[in-house]
């Protein structure tokens, strides 16, 4: 995972590092950069800052050498991640009872198959989650919590097909405050950017259910579209942090990055399988460490 944009870094920080003794030559290479991190789902926003705070940083004198030139790239990659903020997922579960969770996402992501795995990640802490299946609108959505159920024996709430989504959500809540459940999770449908209708679908659930979390759901195979998703959920719902599916296979690199610049919120987990226990929060200077090793 994550090898060609590491590979991008390690390409660069070998050419800049024989250019040192060349102001010229160093501030030209730095602009090609930009330009190969686009190509590395880097978006160009994000390659832009990081080549703008590179140059200046060679305009002061400051980048000397290969270790400075390093921990100075790895210091810019870490700022962002550091102004996206975090979320302590367990302690808003120790503090909210129930906590709630609202997940958006376009058809696709795998965004069903995340939420099981989210309810078996709080099982395994002694939480007592619950499935609610608010997608009404496409048929095999219930039927595919509803496995995930029958396979994790994680209980799901279910309304009948064509329900208002809302109420079935509001429904799911007040059934689970009766039965003790203390973690509950909102599936909700897969929608395209242009659909008025499921936009204010969602923006309905969130008023009603008041969600402590609504997290966005989306493949890092997809790439810069990653990046047009959170943009176009975060001004339509809002967007309180993101899960990034398929992490496992994904080469290019830049999606986790571009995410966290762009809408200046954080990535609670990662998926790397097909096991419901192949979900891992992240972290970010494991994934700023595998790109671009610090120098001693």
């Amino acid at each position: 995972m994550l090898s060609k944009l590491k590979e991008l870094f390690r390409k660069f920080i070998d050419t800049a590092s024989s250019m040192l003794t060349s102001r010229e030559k160093l501030l030209n290479t730095v602009e090609e950069f930009k330009l190969e991190l686009v190509s590395r789902d880097v978006a160009y926003e994000a390659a832009e800052d990081i080549a703008n705070k590179l140059k200046a940083l060679i305009e002061e004198g400051v980048v000397k050498d290969k270790r400075k030139l390093t921990n100075s790239l790895r210091e810019i990659l870490l700022t962002y991640f550091r102004e996206a903020g975090s979320i302590d997922i367990e302690e808003l579960a120790r503090t909210k009872k129930p906590l709630k969770i609202v997940f958006m996402g376009v058809n696709g992501v795998g965004k069903t198959t995340t939420i099981a795995k989210v309810a078996v990640y709080f099982r395994d802490k002694g939480y007592r989650p619950l499935m609610i299946a608010a997608d009404t609108f496409r048929a095999a959505a219930q039927e595919q919590l509803k496995k995930h159920s029958e396979r994790t024996a994680i209980p799901v709430f279910t309304g009948k097909y064509g329900a208002d989504p809302a109420a079935v959500a509001y429904d799911g809540v007040v059934y689970a405050y009766s039965r003790g459940f203390n973690i509950l999770l909102i599936d909700t449908a897969g929608r395209m950017h242009t659909d008025v209708d499921l936009v204010n679908e969602l923006r309905k659930i969130v008023r009603v259910v008041k969600p402590d979390l609504k997290i966005l759901v989306v493949d890092a195979l997809t790439g810069n579209d990653a990046i047009e998703q959170a943009k176009f959920f975060d001004e339509a719902v809002g967007v309180d942090g993101f899960i990034v599916t398929k992490f496992d296979a994904y080469e290019e690199g830049g999606v986790p990055l571009s995410l966290v610049y762009v809408s200046k919120k954080p990535i609670l987990f990662i998926g790397v399988g097909q096991d419901y226990r192949d979900l891992k929060p992240f972290n970010p200077l494991e994934y700023v460490d595998k790109l671009l090793p610090a120098e001693d």
